[in-house]
């Protein structure tokens, strides 16, 4: 009797484990997901529950950091009903369930304008008494290969070997392809998928065109442009020449316009300097009638001079008119001239010939 009482409890609490284990349940879930910066992502988290389930249904999401050092902290849940945002000031505005209404059994989380810092472990817990569910994703936030940079390296010239580059930044790991529009790659060319360089060896004309060339990585690639152009070393140095002549022509013109600007400029301030000059060594303008008569009576003085006794006659009687000549320009206005000043004149007149008589002697 006691051994079938106890298989009897054995088989109740065998159904009712059964009965919890069925209840709660969340659909299978990729373990990774991978997207790029600035896309938008979902991670998926649908549950099934059953009559067995009675208690409050409550939703939790967190994120444990890349780091793997910190705590999982919970970015947003969904209690009672209601929904509470994140309070992290990074996701703020980008975190939200993708159902309106949770409970309906979609628990799934939508990211926005991702960043690489959203990268990390995210986990999506589910709680309905008597089961409770966890499963966890890993977010790989991917920066997108930014547009690669073209170069060369080496001669374009016949019979050299030229390198092309290309070179890009992004999550790795980045390859590189090259090709050539309108034809394939040469025969001699070697690519380098992780390095993006393309060596062409022993060059001729037919390698020349213009070549492509893509990088990309798990979620987006971009690509560039280089241009291949193989000549003789005759065109090279043709063209080396016409380009130092045409270098040392600019100079020339340039220095040409240059001195014509300081010759200018220096013509101009002379000129401005000498207008503005000021002649210390010029007496003052005279009179026309006094520097007329000084200029007789001197030359007449030097005359006489350097003239003999015999001739000083002529001009006597020439300089005593002068004198006379002058006292009858007096204004009319003047009063009547006095015995004195005649005394005077006539004084003047005598202390004139007596130096006349000095020079004569």
């Amino acid at each position: 009797m006691d051994t079938g009482r106890s298989g009897l409890a054995t088989l109740i609490l065998l159904s009712l484990v059964a009965g919890w284990s069925q209840g709660l349940e969340i659909l299978p879930a990729p373990e990774t997901v991978k997207a790029g910066d600035g896309d938008s992502v979902m991670l998926p988290c649908r549950f099934r529950v059953t009559s067995a389930d009675i208690g409050p249904l409550d939703i939790e999401w967190s994120r444990t950091p890349s780091n793997l050092v910190d705590s999982p902290i919970i970015i947003i849940d969904y209690s009672g009903d209601r929904v509470y945002e994140t309070q992290l000031d990074d996701m703020k505005g980008r975190v939200h369930f993708s159902s309106s209404d949770p409970k309906t059994g979609d628990a799934s989380l939508n990211i926005t304008r991702l960043k690489s810092m959203d990268s990390g472990r995210y986990h999506c817990k589910v709680k309905k008494s008597p089961g409770s569910k966890t499963i966890s994703i890993k977010l790989n936030v991917m920066v997108r290969p930014s547009k690669p940079m073209c170069s060369m390296e080496g001669s374009q010239e016949i019979g050299k070997d030229v390198i092309l580059k290309c070179f890009s930044e992004g999550t790795p790991p980045i390859t590189y392809f090259w090709s050539r529009e309108g034809s394939s790659l040469p025969s001699t060319a070697v690519a380098d998928i992780t390095q993006g360089t393309l060596k062409v060896k022993n060059a001729t004309e037919a390698y020349s065109g213009n070549y492509k060339c893509v990088a990309s990585n798990e979620i987006d690639s971009s690509q560039c442009f280089a241009k291949l152009a193989i000549t003789s070393s005759s065109n090279n140095a043709g063209r080396t020449a016409g380009i130092v002549i045409a270098v040392l022509l600019f100079l020339l013109i340039l220095a040409i316009i240059i001195w014509c600007l300081f010759w200018r400029k220096k013509k101009k301030t002379y000129e401005k300097e000498q207008s503005y000059e000021i002649r210390e060594d010029v007496p003052p303008p005279k009179s026309r009638v006094s520097t007329a008569r000084s200029y007789t009576v001197d030359s007449q003085r030097s005359s006489l001079g350097s003239m003999s006794p015999s001739n000083m006659e002529p001009y006597k009687t020439h300089y005593d008119r002068l004198a006379t000549d002058d006292l009858g320009r007096l204004p009319d206005h003047s009063p009547t001239i006095n015995h004195s000043f005649k005394e005077k004149g006539q004084w003047s007149e005598e202390k004139s010939q007596g130096y006349n008589s000095m020079s004569i002697v």
